[in-house]
């Protein structure tokens, strides 16, 4: 028996690689580090684009062992922590993990900055408004 997803219907054209990166993602995600997402609403009238944040608790990493890159349309955040074996543990509670967490950007979302304060690493991004665009197809005629 096939199994039915949500992009096998013949009015979805093209849908075949998200469906590829759904799949990926649902793989890939283990829950560490926790984060969060939320929207930040632009002040007033000024017309600027919404704004999206993602948090990441990486509590004990520094600036140097985390890197947050875009590939094609994905935002990779990745945190290398390295075990230097100068200290004597009694109890280690706390282990050097490292981590990779991946989100998938819609065309045109840009990462507008990264800011590491309190253990809390945040990335911004700028969600810019769709343009509505009708494009009139002419229709040839065969005699």
């Amino acid at each position: 028996m096939s199994r039915m997803t949500p992009f096998t219907s013949p009015l979805l054209l093209g849908f075949d690689a998200m469906e590829k990166t759904l799949e990926r993602i649902a793989k890939g995600n283990d829950g560490y580090p926790p984060y969060n997402i939320e929207r930040l609403r632009p002040d007033g009238d000024t017309g600027a684009p919404e704004l999206l944040r993602i948090t990441l608790a990486v509590a004990g990493f520094s600036d140097e062992e985390l890197d947050v890159t875009t590939e094609e349309n994905q935002l990779v955040i990745r945190g290398r922590q390295v075990d230097s074996g100068e200290r004597d543990y009694l109890y280690r509670g706390i282990a050097a993990r490292q981590f990779q967490r991946t989100f998938v950007l819609a065309d045109g979302m840009r990462v507008s900055g990264a800011e590491l304060k309190n253990g809390l690493l945040s990335v911004d991004l700028v969600r810019p408004e769709p343009i509505r665009m009708v494009k009139k197809i002419n229709i040839s005629v065969s005699d």
